[in-house]
């Protein structure tokens, strides 16, 4: 069972100073929990304890951050199921999918626990003339300092390991501000490193509300800010954030070719979960399908079939494939879309009603390249269906769009392959399978309005940290 009431973390301490975060199950719209929410004030304590703490956390040694990291993956496993139930409730996540989600926050701090000890450096000859003849130089990683982290909803626990797991790993001291709509996650990962030996003030895990956050974004002792999110809240953080580096993973509307040849039974069942899976609110969710003419019509009396089949409803449900989306109001919006859309000529060939925060699974054609549910991210329930018949031509509508964070690609040519992995806009071309597939060690983000940076530890691990170089001269 959760906890009724959770507290924030300021310091590495819980503060159980108010109850004015309500926490409701997206599904039944119960309350499952109030959280404490910080106020200005307490963020400013927080980054005054990170930046103090920030010469302690320098001064771990690499083995002891990987214990520390070690301890969270053993505790983690131990708590497992009451993090999925968290998730299953805060979020709505279908409970299969939460389990999924809880094993890769495990994946993600054992894999930061791995890097700790792999922060290398390098050997750089100098004497390439005659007047550095008699000069060595190294260089090797720092911590850059405390670090500034602001997680999104819809991967409450991963997408918040993503930042602190490699914080930890790289000796940077940090606060973090999970999303209002899903706090809990993020706290029981803070009940987790308060039982470790970081350094007193090291990290803050910091409910609260958005008007009061600037400091998160705007205070020069963080030394980087890193914000997954949409992209209009993240270009806005990126004007206000001064002379930190940011990093930004800001989503997409992900397109997906399906080129002539491909197994349709395999190709199908993969773009149906890509699509679907979480209701569709995942930054590389599939939206845009472009199927091959030989190949549309059975694909699309597959794709329409199985779309149909999904089982909708309570999350808790083992057999749910479809729960609610985050809100009322993100459900309205979709709805909205899928409205406009049918409105202005597209065909609805499955789903496209709404009951509740309950869209059901929809798949669209006929989409024009104007209407919103096509060149916006959906981030829901809803794909839409297009054919070619020139795979250079499926390459340009792909990069027709504002987003590029990944593409997938289903092609038996390795020449295709090879061509879409070099022309197109993205962070990430994923061939033989859905643009929604990610493993938690790999580079990722995006281009253009995707954002800025990547993730995935080793990546992180590199924004976190700064190379500094030192020469030696040796007298004749």
């Amino acid at each position: 069972m959760l906890k009724k009431h959770y507290p924030f973390y300021l310091a590495s301490k819980p503060v159980y100073d108010n109850e004015d975060l309500e926490v409701r199950n997206k599904y039944s719209d119960d309350l499952i929990a109030t959280v404490a929410l910080a106020t200005a004030d307490h963020i400013d304590q927080a980054i005054a304890a990170a930046d103090q703490a920030q010469a302690a956390m320098k001064a771990l040694p690499a083995y002891k951050r990987q214990a520390i990291l070690n301890h969270c993956v053993r505790r983690f496993k131990e708590r497992a199921e009451e993090l999925a139930i968290a998730l299953c409730q805060e979020a709505g996540k279908p409970i299969k999918d939460s389990r999924g989600e809880v094993t890769r926050l495990i994946d993600t701090f054992q894999i930061a626990a791995e890097e700790a000890t792999r922060i290398y450096g390098e050997v750089i000859p100098m004497d390439i003339s005659a007047r550095a003849e008699g000069y060595q130089g190294q260089w090797k990683r720092f911590p850059i300092g405390p670090c500034s982290f602001i997680s999104p909803f819809n991967f409450p626990l991963n997408l918040a390991a993503h930042k602190i797991a490699p914080a930890i790993a790289a000796g940077c001291t940090f606060i973090l501000k999970p999303a209002s709509l899903t706090p809990i996650s993020a706290l029981i990962i803070a009940e987790i490193l308060a039982e470790t030996e970081l350094p007193e003030g090291a990290f803050s895990i910091l409910p609260c509300r958005r008007d009061g956050a600037d400091l998160f974004t705007t205070d020069e002792r963080l030394k980087l800010l890193s914000f997954t999110g949409s992209p209009d809240v993240g270009w806005d953080l990126k004007k206000k954030a001064g002379k930190k580096p940011v990093v930004l993973e800001l989503g997409g509307n992900a397109a997906c070719i399906v080129d002539e040849g491909t197994d349709l039974d395999d190709a199908v069942q993969r773009i149906v979960f890509g699509a679907y899976y979480q209701s569709g609110q995942s930054c590389v969710s599939v939206q845009r399908i472009l199927i091959h003419d030989s190949l549309y019509d059975r694909a699309k009396a597959m794709l329409s079939d199985a779309v149909k089949n999904l089982v909708m409803g309570d999350p808790s449900n083992e057999e749910t494939f479809i729960g609610p989306m985050i809100s009322l109001k993100e459900a309205e919006r979709l709805h909205g879309w899928v409205e406009e859309a049918r409105q202005a000529g597209a065909t609805v060939l499955a789903g496209g009603q709404r009951n509740g925060a309950m869209l059901e699974a929809t798949l669209l054609e006929n989409v024009t390249a104007a209407m919103t549910v096509n060149n916006e991210e959906a981030f829901g329930p809803v794909a839409i269906i297009s054919k070619f018949s020139d795979f250079d031509e499926a390459l340009k509508e792909v990069n027709n769009s504002e987003f590029g964070l990944q593409a997938g690609i289903f092609t038996k040519d390795i020449y295709k392959a090879h061509k879409a992995w070099e022309e197109l806009e993205v962070g990430g071309v994923i061939i033989g399978d859905v643009p929604s597939w990610r493993v938690d060690h790999m580079p990722y983000g995006g281009v253009k309005d995707s954002g800025l940076g990547r993730e995935g530890i080793r990546y992180a691990i590199e924004d976190m940290t700064e190379l500094k170089l030192m020469v030696l001269r040796t007298p004749k």
